[in-house]
């Protein structure tokens, strides 16, 4: 598989990316505050425990003092109301850790629906030449896994973030309140931490975003692969699949490994400096005790608060290490939802309007190339008057489908203009101009559900008259009444339980159903056999009766009766007439006719 447009190795924009993304946060904001207001309330209740439980601490050891002195005992019942209250803090602390990590998940959710979302609508407005330069598997991973991984480190990093802030002030404060320098020994271990983090956070940063891109490119390959399988196998690809895929998956092992091995040293080398300034503390705080300048109870509270000072350290290096991946998977979400639209639409014409539409076509000067400075199509002119059969004939790359295309405005025009009835499609919308074309390709489409449904995908609304009227005229009545299930049998994903002649029929009774205006035949017949092939032709010329029609053929014998054939090479008209007067011409269709029947009769 080719490489596509891949990102840059680094984030281009961290402080813009996430400024967008805070942009889908702002619905919920009442949602942020109680995220805020829980997380603060339970990291307070839990930093208040170990300075409290210091009373019980200092109350035990004057009571074990006073009894070996033989002048008191020890107050177990003021010990157990410290034990209660601590008992009451913790539970509330818990409780508010709940109520806190249900919000963040639903937040999470939701910005990820709404990602989703936007970008399930942004394709409906995405022009096709963005798909042609990227492919659907780094498609689908921004869809997945780029918006699963910004869904998961919101969920995690948002109650985070408060907490480890929190945390660290509250700490801080408390520390500050059992001894002054012990505490100045505990905060200059700070910047030596952040320095560490900082460095490594550096090195990591580019990982992330390689691996994301990486994924991409695995997803994208193995998607192609499996959809192409009886390909690769008839072609004797396996070896050539599985070392292309060897290729990527060694991309992502090591962008992965990187990544996630240097974002593992933050918490490790943190910890290791935290240790550092907590040894420092103990024989500090071992000193003051021996003078008495602070309590046992102190003592213990302040080890355990030089503990916590730690974990909120090295959570921030972890938060940091998801906001680098977010940052890499949200880049690439917002790369999609950012990228160029389809020019707007005008949609000039109205309902009434739309339902007179007889069905002339005519191409002004048209120019095209779908790389703007390579031209495919060249000044293409053509008036089809409504109810005309027009077949456009030519060799491989002449442009005839890319005409098909253009008129249904899958793609917009170099030059030129294109008129149905004398309006400028462009004054048509989008939905308008494409409701009044039938298509019958040659590569089928047949989506996961039933025969019915997929017969009624352009008609919704189809009565049952019109539904067994349509199948009878494309002669699918046959076939589907000898499965099981009838017009209730499931197509799978595939659409591997059914033979591609039969595919091939669905798809023309689906075009029968829709009843259009025009018609668009590319290769209609081509995939199923002669008998059936001439079953087809009558009921093509029942459904083209009144109807303007363009015929894309490859075999010049099914487009005999055509009212014109426009004969086509590279990019302009080079032939216009019916069959007879260009055979008789013997010009470029004669030729081509004649490659096709040579010995038989003309």
């Amino acid at each position: 598989m080719p490489k596509f447009n891949r990102p840059p190795e680094k984030v281009k924009d961290f402080k813009g990316t996430f400024k967008k993304l805070f942009h889908y946060l702002r619905p919920y904001y009442l949602k942020l505050i109680i995220v805020i207001i829980f997380a603060a309330g339970s990291t307070i209740f839990t930093i208040i425990g170990p300075k409290v439980l210091a009373k019980a601490t200092d109350k035990l050891s004057e009571g074990i003092m006073a009894k070996v002195q033989n002048s008191g005992s020890i107050d177990f019942e003021y010990i157990g109301m410290i034990c209660l209250i601590l008992v009451g803090l913790y539970l509330i602390s818990a409780l508010f850790s709940y109520i806190q990590a249900y919000t963040t998940s639903t937040i999470s959710q939701e910005v990820s629906y709404d990602l989703r979302k936007s970008i399930s609508l942004k394709m409906d407005r995405m022009p096709l030449s963005y798909f042609d330069k990227h492919s659907s598997g780094d498609t689908l991973s921004r869809v997945t896994n780029d918006i699963d991984t910004i869904a998961q480190s919101l969920n995690q990093s948002m109650s985070q973030i408060i907490t480890s802030t929190v945390t660290l002030i509250g700490i801080f404060i408390m520390m500050l309140s059992i001894s002054w320098q012990m505490t100045i020994i505990a905060v200059l271990v700070l910047p030596l931490s952040l320095l560490v983090i900082m460095n490594v956070m550096k090195r990591s940063q580019r990982y992330f975003v390689k691996q994301q891109a990486s994924l991409g490119d695995v997803n994208g390959h193995i998607e192609e692969m499996y959809g192409a399988h009886q390909v690769v196998k008839a072609f004797n690809g396996e070896a050539a699949s599985v070392e292309q895929f060897n290729r990527y998956n060694e991309e992502l092992y090591h962008s992965a490994w990187k990544s996630n091995f240097l974002s593992g040293l933050m918490q490790p080398l943190s910890t290791f400096v935290g240790n550092l300034g907590y040894v420092a503390v103990c024989i500090v705080g071992g000193f003051l005790a021996g003078v008495q300048t602070i309590t046992i109870g102190d003592i213990q509270a302040f080890i355990q608060y030089v503990r916590q000072f730690n974990q909120p350290i090295a959570q921030m290096a972890q938060i940091m290490n998801m906001l680098q991946s977010t940052a890499a998977a949200a880049e690439r979400v917002f790369e999609f939802l950012e990228a160029k639209e389809l020019e707007p639409e005008q949609a000039l014409v109205t309902p009434e309007q739309l339902e007179k539409v007889e069905g002339s076509v005519t191409f002004a000067d048209v120019q095209f190339g779908y790389i703007p400075e390579k031209t495919i199509i060249h000044h293409f002119d053509l008036h089809v008057h409504a109810g005309q059969t027009i077949a456009i004939v030519g060799p491989t790359g002449a442009g005839k489908t890319t005409i098909v295309k253009l008129l249904m405005r899958f793609y917009e025009l170099n030059g030129g203009s294109i008129y149905i009835d004398g309006i400028d499609i462009k004054d048509y919308s989008r939905h308008d101009l494409r409701s009044l074309f039938g298509m019958v390709l040659q590569d089928t489409w047949l989506f996961n559900g039933t025969i019915e449904e997929n017969l009624k995908y352009g008609k919704l609304d189809a009565t049952d008259e019109e539904f067994k009227q349509a199948c009878s005229m494309a002669y699918v009545d046959h076939f589907v009444n000898t499965l099981e299930d009838g017009y209730q049998t499931v197509i799978n994903e595939e659409s591997s339980n059914i033979s591609q002649g039969q595919k091939q029929l669905l798809t023309i009774a689906r075009a029968f159903l829709k009843d259009p205006r025009i018609l668009i035949l590319d290769e209609a017949t081509s995939s199923v056999d002669t008998r059936t092939e001439v079953l087809i032709q009558k009921g093509m010329e029942k459904l083209m009766e009144g109807r303007t029609s363009f015929v894309i053929a490859h075999r010049l014998s099914t487009i005999r009766d055509a009212n014109t054939i426009i004969v086509m090479k590279d990019g302009d008209i080079v032939e216009v007439g019916n069959h007879h007067d260009l055979i008789e011409k013997g010009g470029f269709y004669a030729t081509l006719y004649q490659s096709q029947f040579e010995g038989s009769e003309i």
